[in-house]
């Protein structure tokens, strides 16, 4: 009789637990997103109970919502000395800052023949941004740049520095200057694992005392596979940062310290949209850390290059190239979790924001003007044998908006 009583319960139990999930179930059914006639009319969508896997798409995804961020990207030539030069390398400049009416901006700053891996001599220049400093120039337009000189430089002999310091991101904050950048040290190999360092200083014009460790390290959980120097070849990958934590940015945002940054996995592959490259974020209380990276990393799946801003609550984004989510701009209320909210023909390399513009203003408004890097190629010659130049940047927001059309808009 216990026996029979025992059974009874269990399925008792188990058509109870049944119910339940089919009941919550129904209610994950409930709370599909319910499209007005307005949402199908926008799309062309003539008959909503035969659409297409792309009608259906386009629904989900908010094509036609999302109008406000659109917009071209222009390219521009700017004057003065950070304009191409033959056999100068100039890139990735910072945020634009402006203190006491003169704009500034910091970039990697390197000079002689690249001759990529494999020559054998451990000091030959392997990148671009190899055997880099970064160095700064100011502007009274944001037109025409006068360069000022070095602002951080290689770290002491043994350091995690000592080798290239590149790829530069400035923070204003209550009366401080905070450069954050990427750091090597020598030797410059295939395997190399990288970090993000800091400097301070007082003024935008220096001097700069550099942290004494970096902020952000590569979480080196993959393992390599052999001994050649070879980082495609691997037993096992690893986090989406198990070899590079590059393009470091820092904002201050809810009261924390929110350092953004792209990572590269040992034994890179290809994804839909080419080579694997995903964006992280590491939070802190202080300025100098420790950073601990979110739970939520990889935040993106595409973008080569960081550009970030604060809008309204959120953060706003743009990824450049590389990656299924290539070339759009992207927004997250919480900054973490981005969503595409439109689609562009072409982004500059290595943006970087005015910091003074309203970026509240509209959703795009912080992409109004920047700098951006320019890259020369030679006929004959490898991507990494040419030369990169600043330039500046704008962005033409799209003109057919609903609102616009709302407005009686005419062409």
């Amino acid at each position: 009789m216990k026996f029979f009583i025992t059974i009874l319960c269990f399925v008792t139990l188990l058509f109870s637990c049944n119910t339940k999930q089919e009941s919550k179930a129904e209610n994950i059914t409930e709370t599909k997103p319910q499209y007005t006639q307005e949402d199908y009319d926008f799309l062309a969508i003539g008959n909503p109970n035969k659409m297409s896997a792309a009608s259906k798409r386009a629904l989900r995804n908010n094509y036609h919502k999302n109008d406000q961020w659109f917009g071209t990207f222009n390219n521009h030539e700017l004057k003065g000395d950070i304009g191409y030069e033959k056999g100068v390398i100039r890139r990735d400049p910072t945020m634009v800052i402006q203190v006491n009416g003169l704009y500034y901006t910091w970039y990697s700053k390197s000079v002689g023949k690249t001759y990529g891996f494999g020559t054998g001599d451990p000091e030959k220049k392997v990148f671009p941004w190899d055997k880099t400093e970064i160095w700064y120039a100011t502007s009274k337009d944001g037109w025409d740049w006068k360069e000022q000189g070095v602002a951080i430089t290689y770290g002491p002999k043994g350091a995690y520095d000592d080798r290239s310091v590149f790829t530069p991101e400035i923070l204003a904050h209550n009366g401080k200057y905070y450069l954050v950048y990427q750091c090597v040290k020598a030797p410059y190999l295939n395997r190399t694992f990288n970090t993000v360092g800091m400097s301070i200083a007082n003024s935008p014009n220096g001097p700069w005392k550099r942290l004494e460790a970096p902020i952000l390290e590569a979480s080196k959980d993959g393992e390599w596979l052999g001994e050649e120097d070879s980082r495609f070849a691997v037993k096992s990958q690893g986090s989406f940062d198990s070899q590079k934590v590059h393009d470091p940015t820092l904002l201050y945002y809810k009261n924390k310290f929110y350092l953004y940054y792209k990572g590269e996995r040992m034994g890179e592959r290809n994804t839909a949209g080419g080579r694997e490259i995903r964006w992280g974020v590491a939070i802190a209380d202080s300025i100098t850390g420790p950073y601990v990276k979110s739970e939520y990393n990889p935040i993106t799946h595409s973008g080569h290059e960081l550009c970030v801003w604060k809008y309204k609550e959120g953060i706003a984004m743009v990824s450049s190239h590389d990656g299924p989510e290539r070339q759009t701009i992207q927004y997250a209320p919480d900054g973490i979790n981005f969503e595409i909210m439109a689609y562009v023909n072409w982004v500059p390399s290595a943006m970087g924001l005015v910091t003074t513009l309203d970026n509240d203003k509209h959703p795009t408004e912080a992409l109004s003007w920047g700098l951006h890097h320019m890259s020369k190629n030679y006929p004959g010659k490898p991507w990494w044998a040419g030369d990169q130049y600043l330039a500046r940047f704008s962005f033409s927001r799209n003109r057919n908006t609903k609102a616009e059309f709302a407005d009686g808009y005419k062409d």
